[in-house]
């Protein structure tokens, strides 16, 4: 009995080691640029259902190994989908511990050309002009072709489970201040803490992996 016990408080230990292992690792954005292969998958369980994003690197290089490293990496894992506007998109990708939001806040990359329009099911980055890409990524849920001189170059789509993402919760709608939804600046702020607290409808990522 003692060593089944002393077993389980081992295996919690070594969990918690690897969780902060991982949460220091994903404060150094300087270390996670990784080339990404041409062609991979990366499987999202969220608290909806199942989606996957295929990814090809032609269409757009920088953004498709960002995305790689940060999947792998574990940073969209807890993640919730904070600005859901039906018939355009869902945004997510502010990470809900906001030391590591904050390390990744200016870890900006250089734009890629737009080789893909912003159609239905196609994912790009989030952007606030020219070459500030960071960790914010929007799934388009319409044909949105205004966005692709904007510099939003889509790098995957979506080949599974689109049928999950029409189903993410979009009740709050737009952010604050032009909407009732929630304050990006307090989601990077507060993190996790203020989203579950004032915005609890909300649905979110349990896991990204890259698939096998």
């Amino acid at each position: 009995m003692k060593r089944t016990m002393f077993a389980a408080v081992g295996m919690l230990a070594a969990a918690v080691a690897l969780s902060g292992q991982a949460s220091d690792k994903l404060k150094n954005p300087a270390a996670l640029t990784e080339q990404a292969p041409a062609v991979y998958k990366a499987a999202f369980d969220t608290s909806v259902g199942k989606f996957v994003i295929e990814v090809r690197r032609a269409w757009a290089p920088g953004g498709a190994d960002r995305f790689y490293n940060l999947v792998k990496n574990g940073f969209y894992d807890d993640v919730r989908f904070f600005r859901v506007i039906d018939g355009f998109m869902a945004q997510f990708g502010i990470h809900g511990t906001p030391a590591v939001a904050s390390a990744w806040q200016n870890a900006s990359i250089k734009d890629d050309p737009g080789k893909q329009s912003n159609k239905r099911g196609f994912v790009t980055f989030a952007t606030r002009g020219p070459n500030t890409r960071t960790t914010q990524l929007f799934i388009n849920f319409g044909d949105n072709a205004g966005l692709d001189k904007q510099g939003f170059s889509p790098f995957g789509e979506v080949t599974k489970g689109m049928d999950v993402v029409d189903k993410i919760y979009n009740g709050y709608g737009e952010g604050a201040p032009r909407g009732k939804g929630p304050d990006q600046g307090r989601v990077q702020a507060e993190g996790n803490a203020y989203l579950a607290k004032d915005f609890p409808k909300l649905d979110y990522i349990k896991t990204a992996t890259i698939a096998k």
